[in-house]
């Protein structure tokens, strides 16, 4: 079973309103956990090449679009509901809309699923995903500020195109980047690479594009021999600091600020997690994976993560949208980054025990 469950209790236990409350811990959390990010993006985007994302993002385009209408939806909905208006909506739409791919990608890792036929599937919405985040975010921040909708535009015209020229550089390039980063010293390679991918994370957050898009586009660039070279030396490293960013956000989080809007949290992750595993095992069947593929691609998308969190605290500070938001935000993910990992672990099994299949790999 994937840890993410128990960093995220754990981290709950002892940060605000915890039974311990640890002091002093929040600026190298917070760094920490950017690292942690950056680098289980780097090593997911290390297992596949430009070519392989090009094609998977084009046969997965239908499947981006209807994870955008059934997961946007019910966050939407809700906000107009609890009387939040159009911003609301938005706000909550997003939260509900993105899965989290730093847990995506440690789940995928810890149950040995990278090699899957149903894997490249899971990536293509992640990514597209984090596409769409590179538009939603700057429009968002426009409407918070009272600029609207308008206003944006220009910040997303930036995004997009600082997305495509790297794609189109790691496509074009990915052999000399590769060579570039490689070194026959261990710890010039690892510096050289940490360094590359810190850069270019940090370079694409200030062009309001996604770290993690930065990353993983990163990743991809990096093929051969190089790659393997670095999924090994990165190994250690990224689960150190990917532990410390799921810890770090429990220890964020104060319980006591969820028992109000728990009941709406428990809803919202019951539709939510159904409608994500609607678009993965819908995305699945069109890529001619089997019944227990599509089982496993909809349970990892379940979780949500790093992305709402950033959706709802531009919200709450903005001074637009009421605090009852971010409780039932921290409320709903801490749901859903604690179910998504155990549904991707357990769902499976139970299913085939429920229909009494054999365990194979289809």
């Amino acid at each position: 079973m994937s840890p993410v469950p128990l960093y995220l209790l754990g981290g709950l236990a002892f940060g605000q309103g915890g039974f311990i409350q640890f002091h002093g811990v929040a600026e190298f959390g917070h760094i920490a956990g950017e690292i942690g990010v950056v680098l289980l993006l780097l090593m997911l985007g290390l297992e596949y090449t430009a070519a392989e994302l090009v094609t998977g993002l084009k046969q997965s385009w239908q499947a981006g679009l209807m994870d955008l209408v059934l997961n946007f939806t019910p966050g939407a909905l809700l906000a107009y509901m609890l009387g939040w208006g159009p911003v609301g909506a938005m706000v909550l739409g997003g939260v509900t809309y993105i899965s989290s791919s730093g847990i995506a990608a440690k789940v995928l890792t810890d149950l040995g699923r990278l090699g899957n036929r149903e894997t490249p599937v899971v990536l293509a919405v992640l990514v597209l995903e984090d596409l769409a985040m590179a538009g939603y975010l700057p429009v968002m921040t426009a409407v918070l500020g009272g600029i609207g909708l308008l206003g944006g535009a220009t910040t997303v015209g930036i995004s997009l195109l600082v997305v495509t020229a790297v794609l189109l550089a790691a496509l074009r390039f990915g052999h000399r980047i590769s060579a570039w980063i490689h070194s026959p010293e261990q710890e010039t390679f690892l510096l050289k690479i940490i360094g590359a991918a810190l850069l270019v994370a940090g370079l694409a957050s200030a062009m309001q594009v996604s770290a993690a898009v930065g990353a993983f586009l990163l990743g991809i660039a990096i093929s051969g021999a190089t790659a393997d070279s670095a999924a090994r030396l990165l190994e250690p490293l990224r689960d150190l600091f990917a532990a410390t960013f799921f810890v770090v956000f429990g220890l964020n989080t104060d319980p006591s600020t969820m028992p109000p809007v728990i009941g709406w949290a428990v809803l919202l992750a019951i539709v939510t997690a159904a409608t994500k595993m609607a678009t993965g095992a819908w995305a699945a069947r069109r890529a001619g994976i089997g019944r227990w593929g599509r089982v496993r691609a909809g349970t990892v998308l379940i979780a949500r993560g790093e992305f709402s969190i950033v959706v709802a605290g531009l919200a709450v500070a903005s001074g637009v949208l009421p605090e009852a938001l971010n409780a039932l935000v921290a409320a709903y993910v801490m749901l859903m980054a604690v179910a998504g990992p155990i549904a991707a672990r357990f769902a499976e099994p139970a299913l085939r025990r429920l229909t009494r299949q054999p365990e194979y790999a289809g």
